[in-house]
């Protein structure tokens, strides 16, 4: 493990706190306005095009080795309150490069002016689209990290739920899965990890949880898809860090859908903070997990 780049890693994190810094309760316009801050530029080499995906804001985030007919429909991270295709644009060129496809990042409605399911119904309209589109199911992979890797699996199983085809196999990284935050590791790592605590700098996660699922029912399976039923859906990997708080909301999904017969790949990257992929430019984990992805995506769209 590169430790000196992690080091490095974490003392960006902590010298740009996603809240603003300031002192004081972080509010929404300021956890947006202070991730838009420390996005990263994307590669000169790869073509953005905004486009409307069925009523839904994205942009297609191309490479030039994209295979024309593989798509990654790629689902944002950031509580559901932040994040957007400019705060994860070269994520997501980097994860489009490595599974030679076009990528297609969405910008999902976010709370709490959208609460559930909003995002759930434009990540399945996005989907549609692409079927409409005449993208063929076995060339589609649905990908995302943190919320966004929970909107995968709440997407799969609504898409389900509508007998709609499913990709060849979907990629949730980092993903949050459970809005009341039973899991473990909410305690256990509190202190490890720097990018996603209970409450605190970054907002709290039980705060983006109440913003998020307003008055829905927390247990609803689309909401947290730890209690959903994952009979039927299609190969799963699973990247987490060793040390998240987030992660039993990984561990605890990677059992329930094996147990219903689901290809489930898990891996645990040990010392590895939350979505450590978005540090890929200065941390080699970052790079291999990427990598990673790019071959499971090419494996299962062959």
């Amino acid at each position: 493990m590169a430790i000196e780049q992690l080091k490095k890693v974490l003392e960006i994190i902590k010298s740009q706190p996603v809240g603003g810094g300031g002192g004081g309760k972080p509010t929404v316009e300021r956890m947006r306005a202070g991730m838009e801050k420390v996005a990263e530029r994307v590669a000169s080499d790869v073509k953005c095009e905004p486009v409307d995906a069925g009523g839904v804001k994205a942009e297609w985030i191309v490479p030039p080795n994209a295979a024309n007919d593989r798509v990654i429909l790629y689902l944002h991270g950031g509580g559901y309150v932040m994040g957007s295709i400019n705060t994860h644009r070269a994520m997501v060129a980097r994860i489009a490069r490595a599974s030679q496809a076009r990528a297609l990042a969405l910008d999902y409605r976010l709370a709490p002016e959208n609460p559930f399911p909003a995002a759930v119904d434009d990540a399945t309209a996005a989907y549609r689209w692409l079927l409409a589109q005449g993208y063929k199911p076995n060339k589609l992979v649905i990908a995302g990290d943190s919320a966004g890797g929970g909107l995968v699996l709440a997407a799969l199983v609504a898409l389900k739920d509508a007998k709609v085809a499913l990709p060849a196999c979907a990629v949730p990284i980092s993903p949050w899965t459970d809005m009341e935050g039973t899991g473990a590791s909410m305690k256990a790592n509190a202190e490890k990890d720097p990018m996603v605590a209970p409450s605190g700098s970054n907002g709290g996660l039980f705060n983006m949880a109440k913003a998020y699922v307003g008055n829905a029912d927390p247990k609803n399976p689309l909401a947290s898809p730890l209690h959903a039923d994952y009979r039927g859906l299609p190969p799963l990997l699973i990247q987490v860090g060793g040390t998240e708080t987030l992660l039993d909301d990984s561990t605890r999904v990677a059992e329930k859908a094996k147990a219903v017969g689901v290809k489930v790949d898990l891996e645990v990257w040990d010392e590895m903070i939350h979505v450590w992929h978005v540090f890929a430019k200065l941390l080699p984990e970052g790079q291999q997990a990427i990598d990673r992805i790019g071959q499971y995506v090419l494996q299962h769209t062959a």
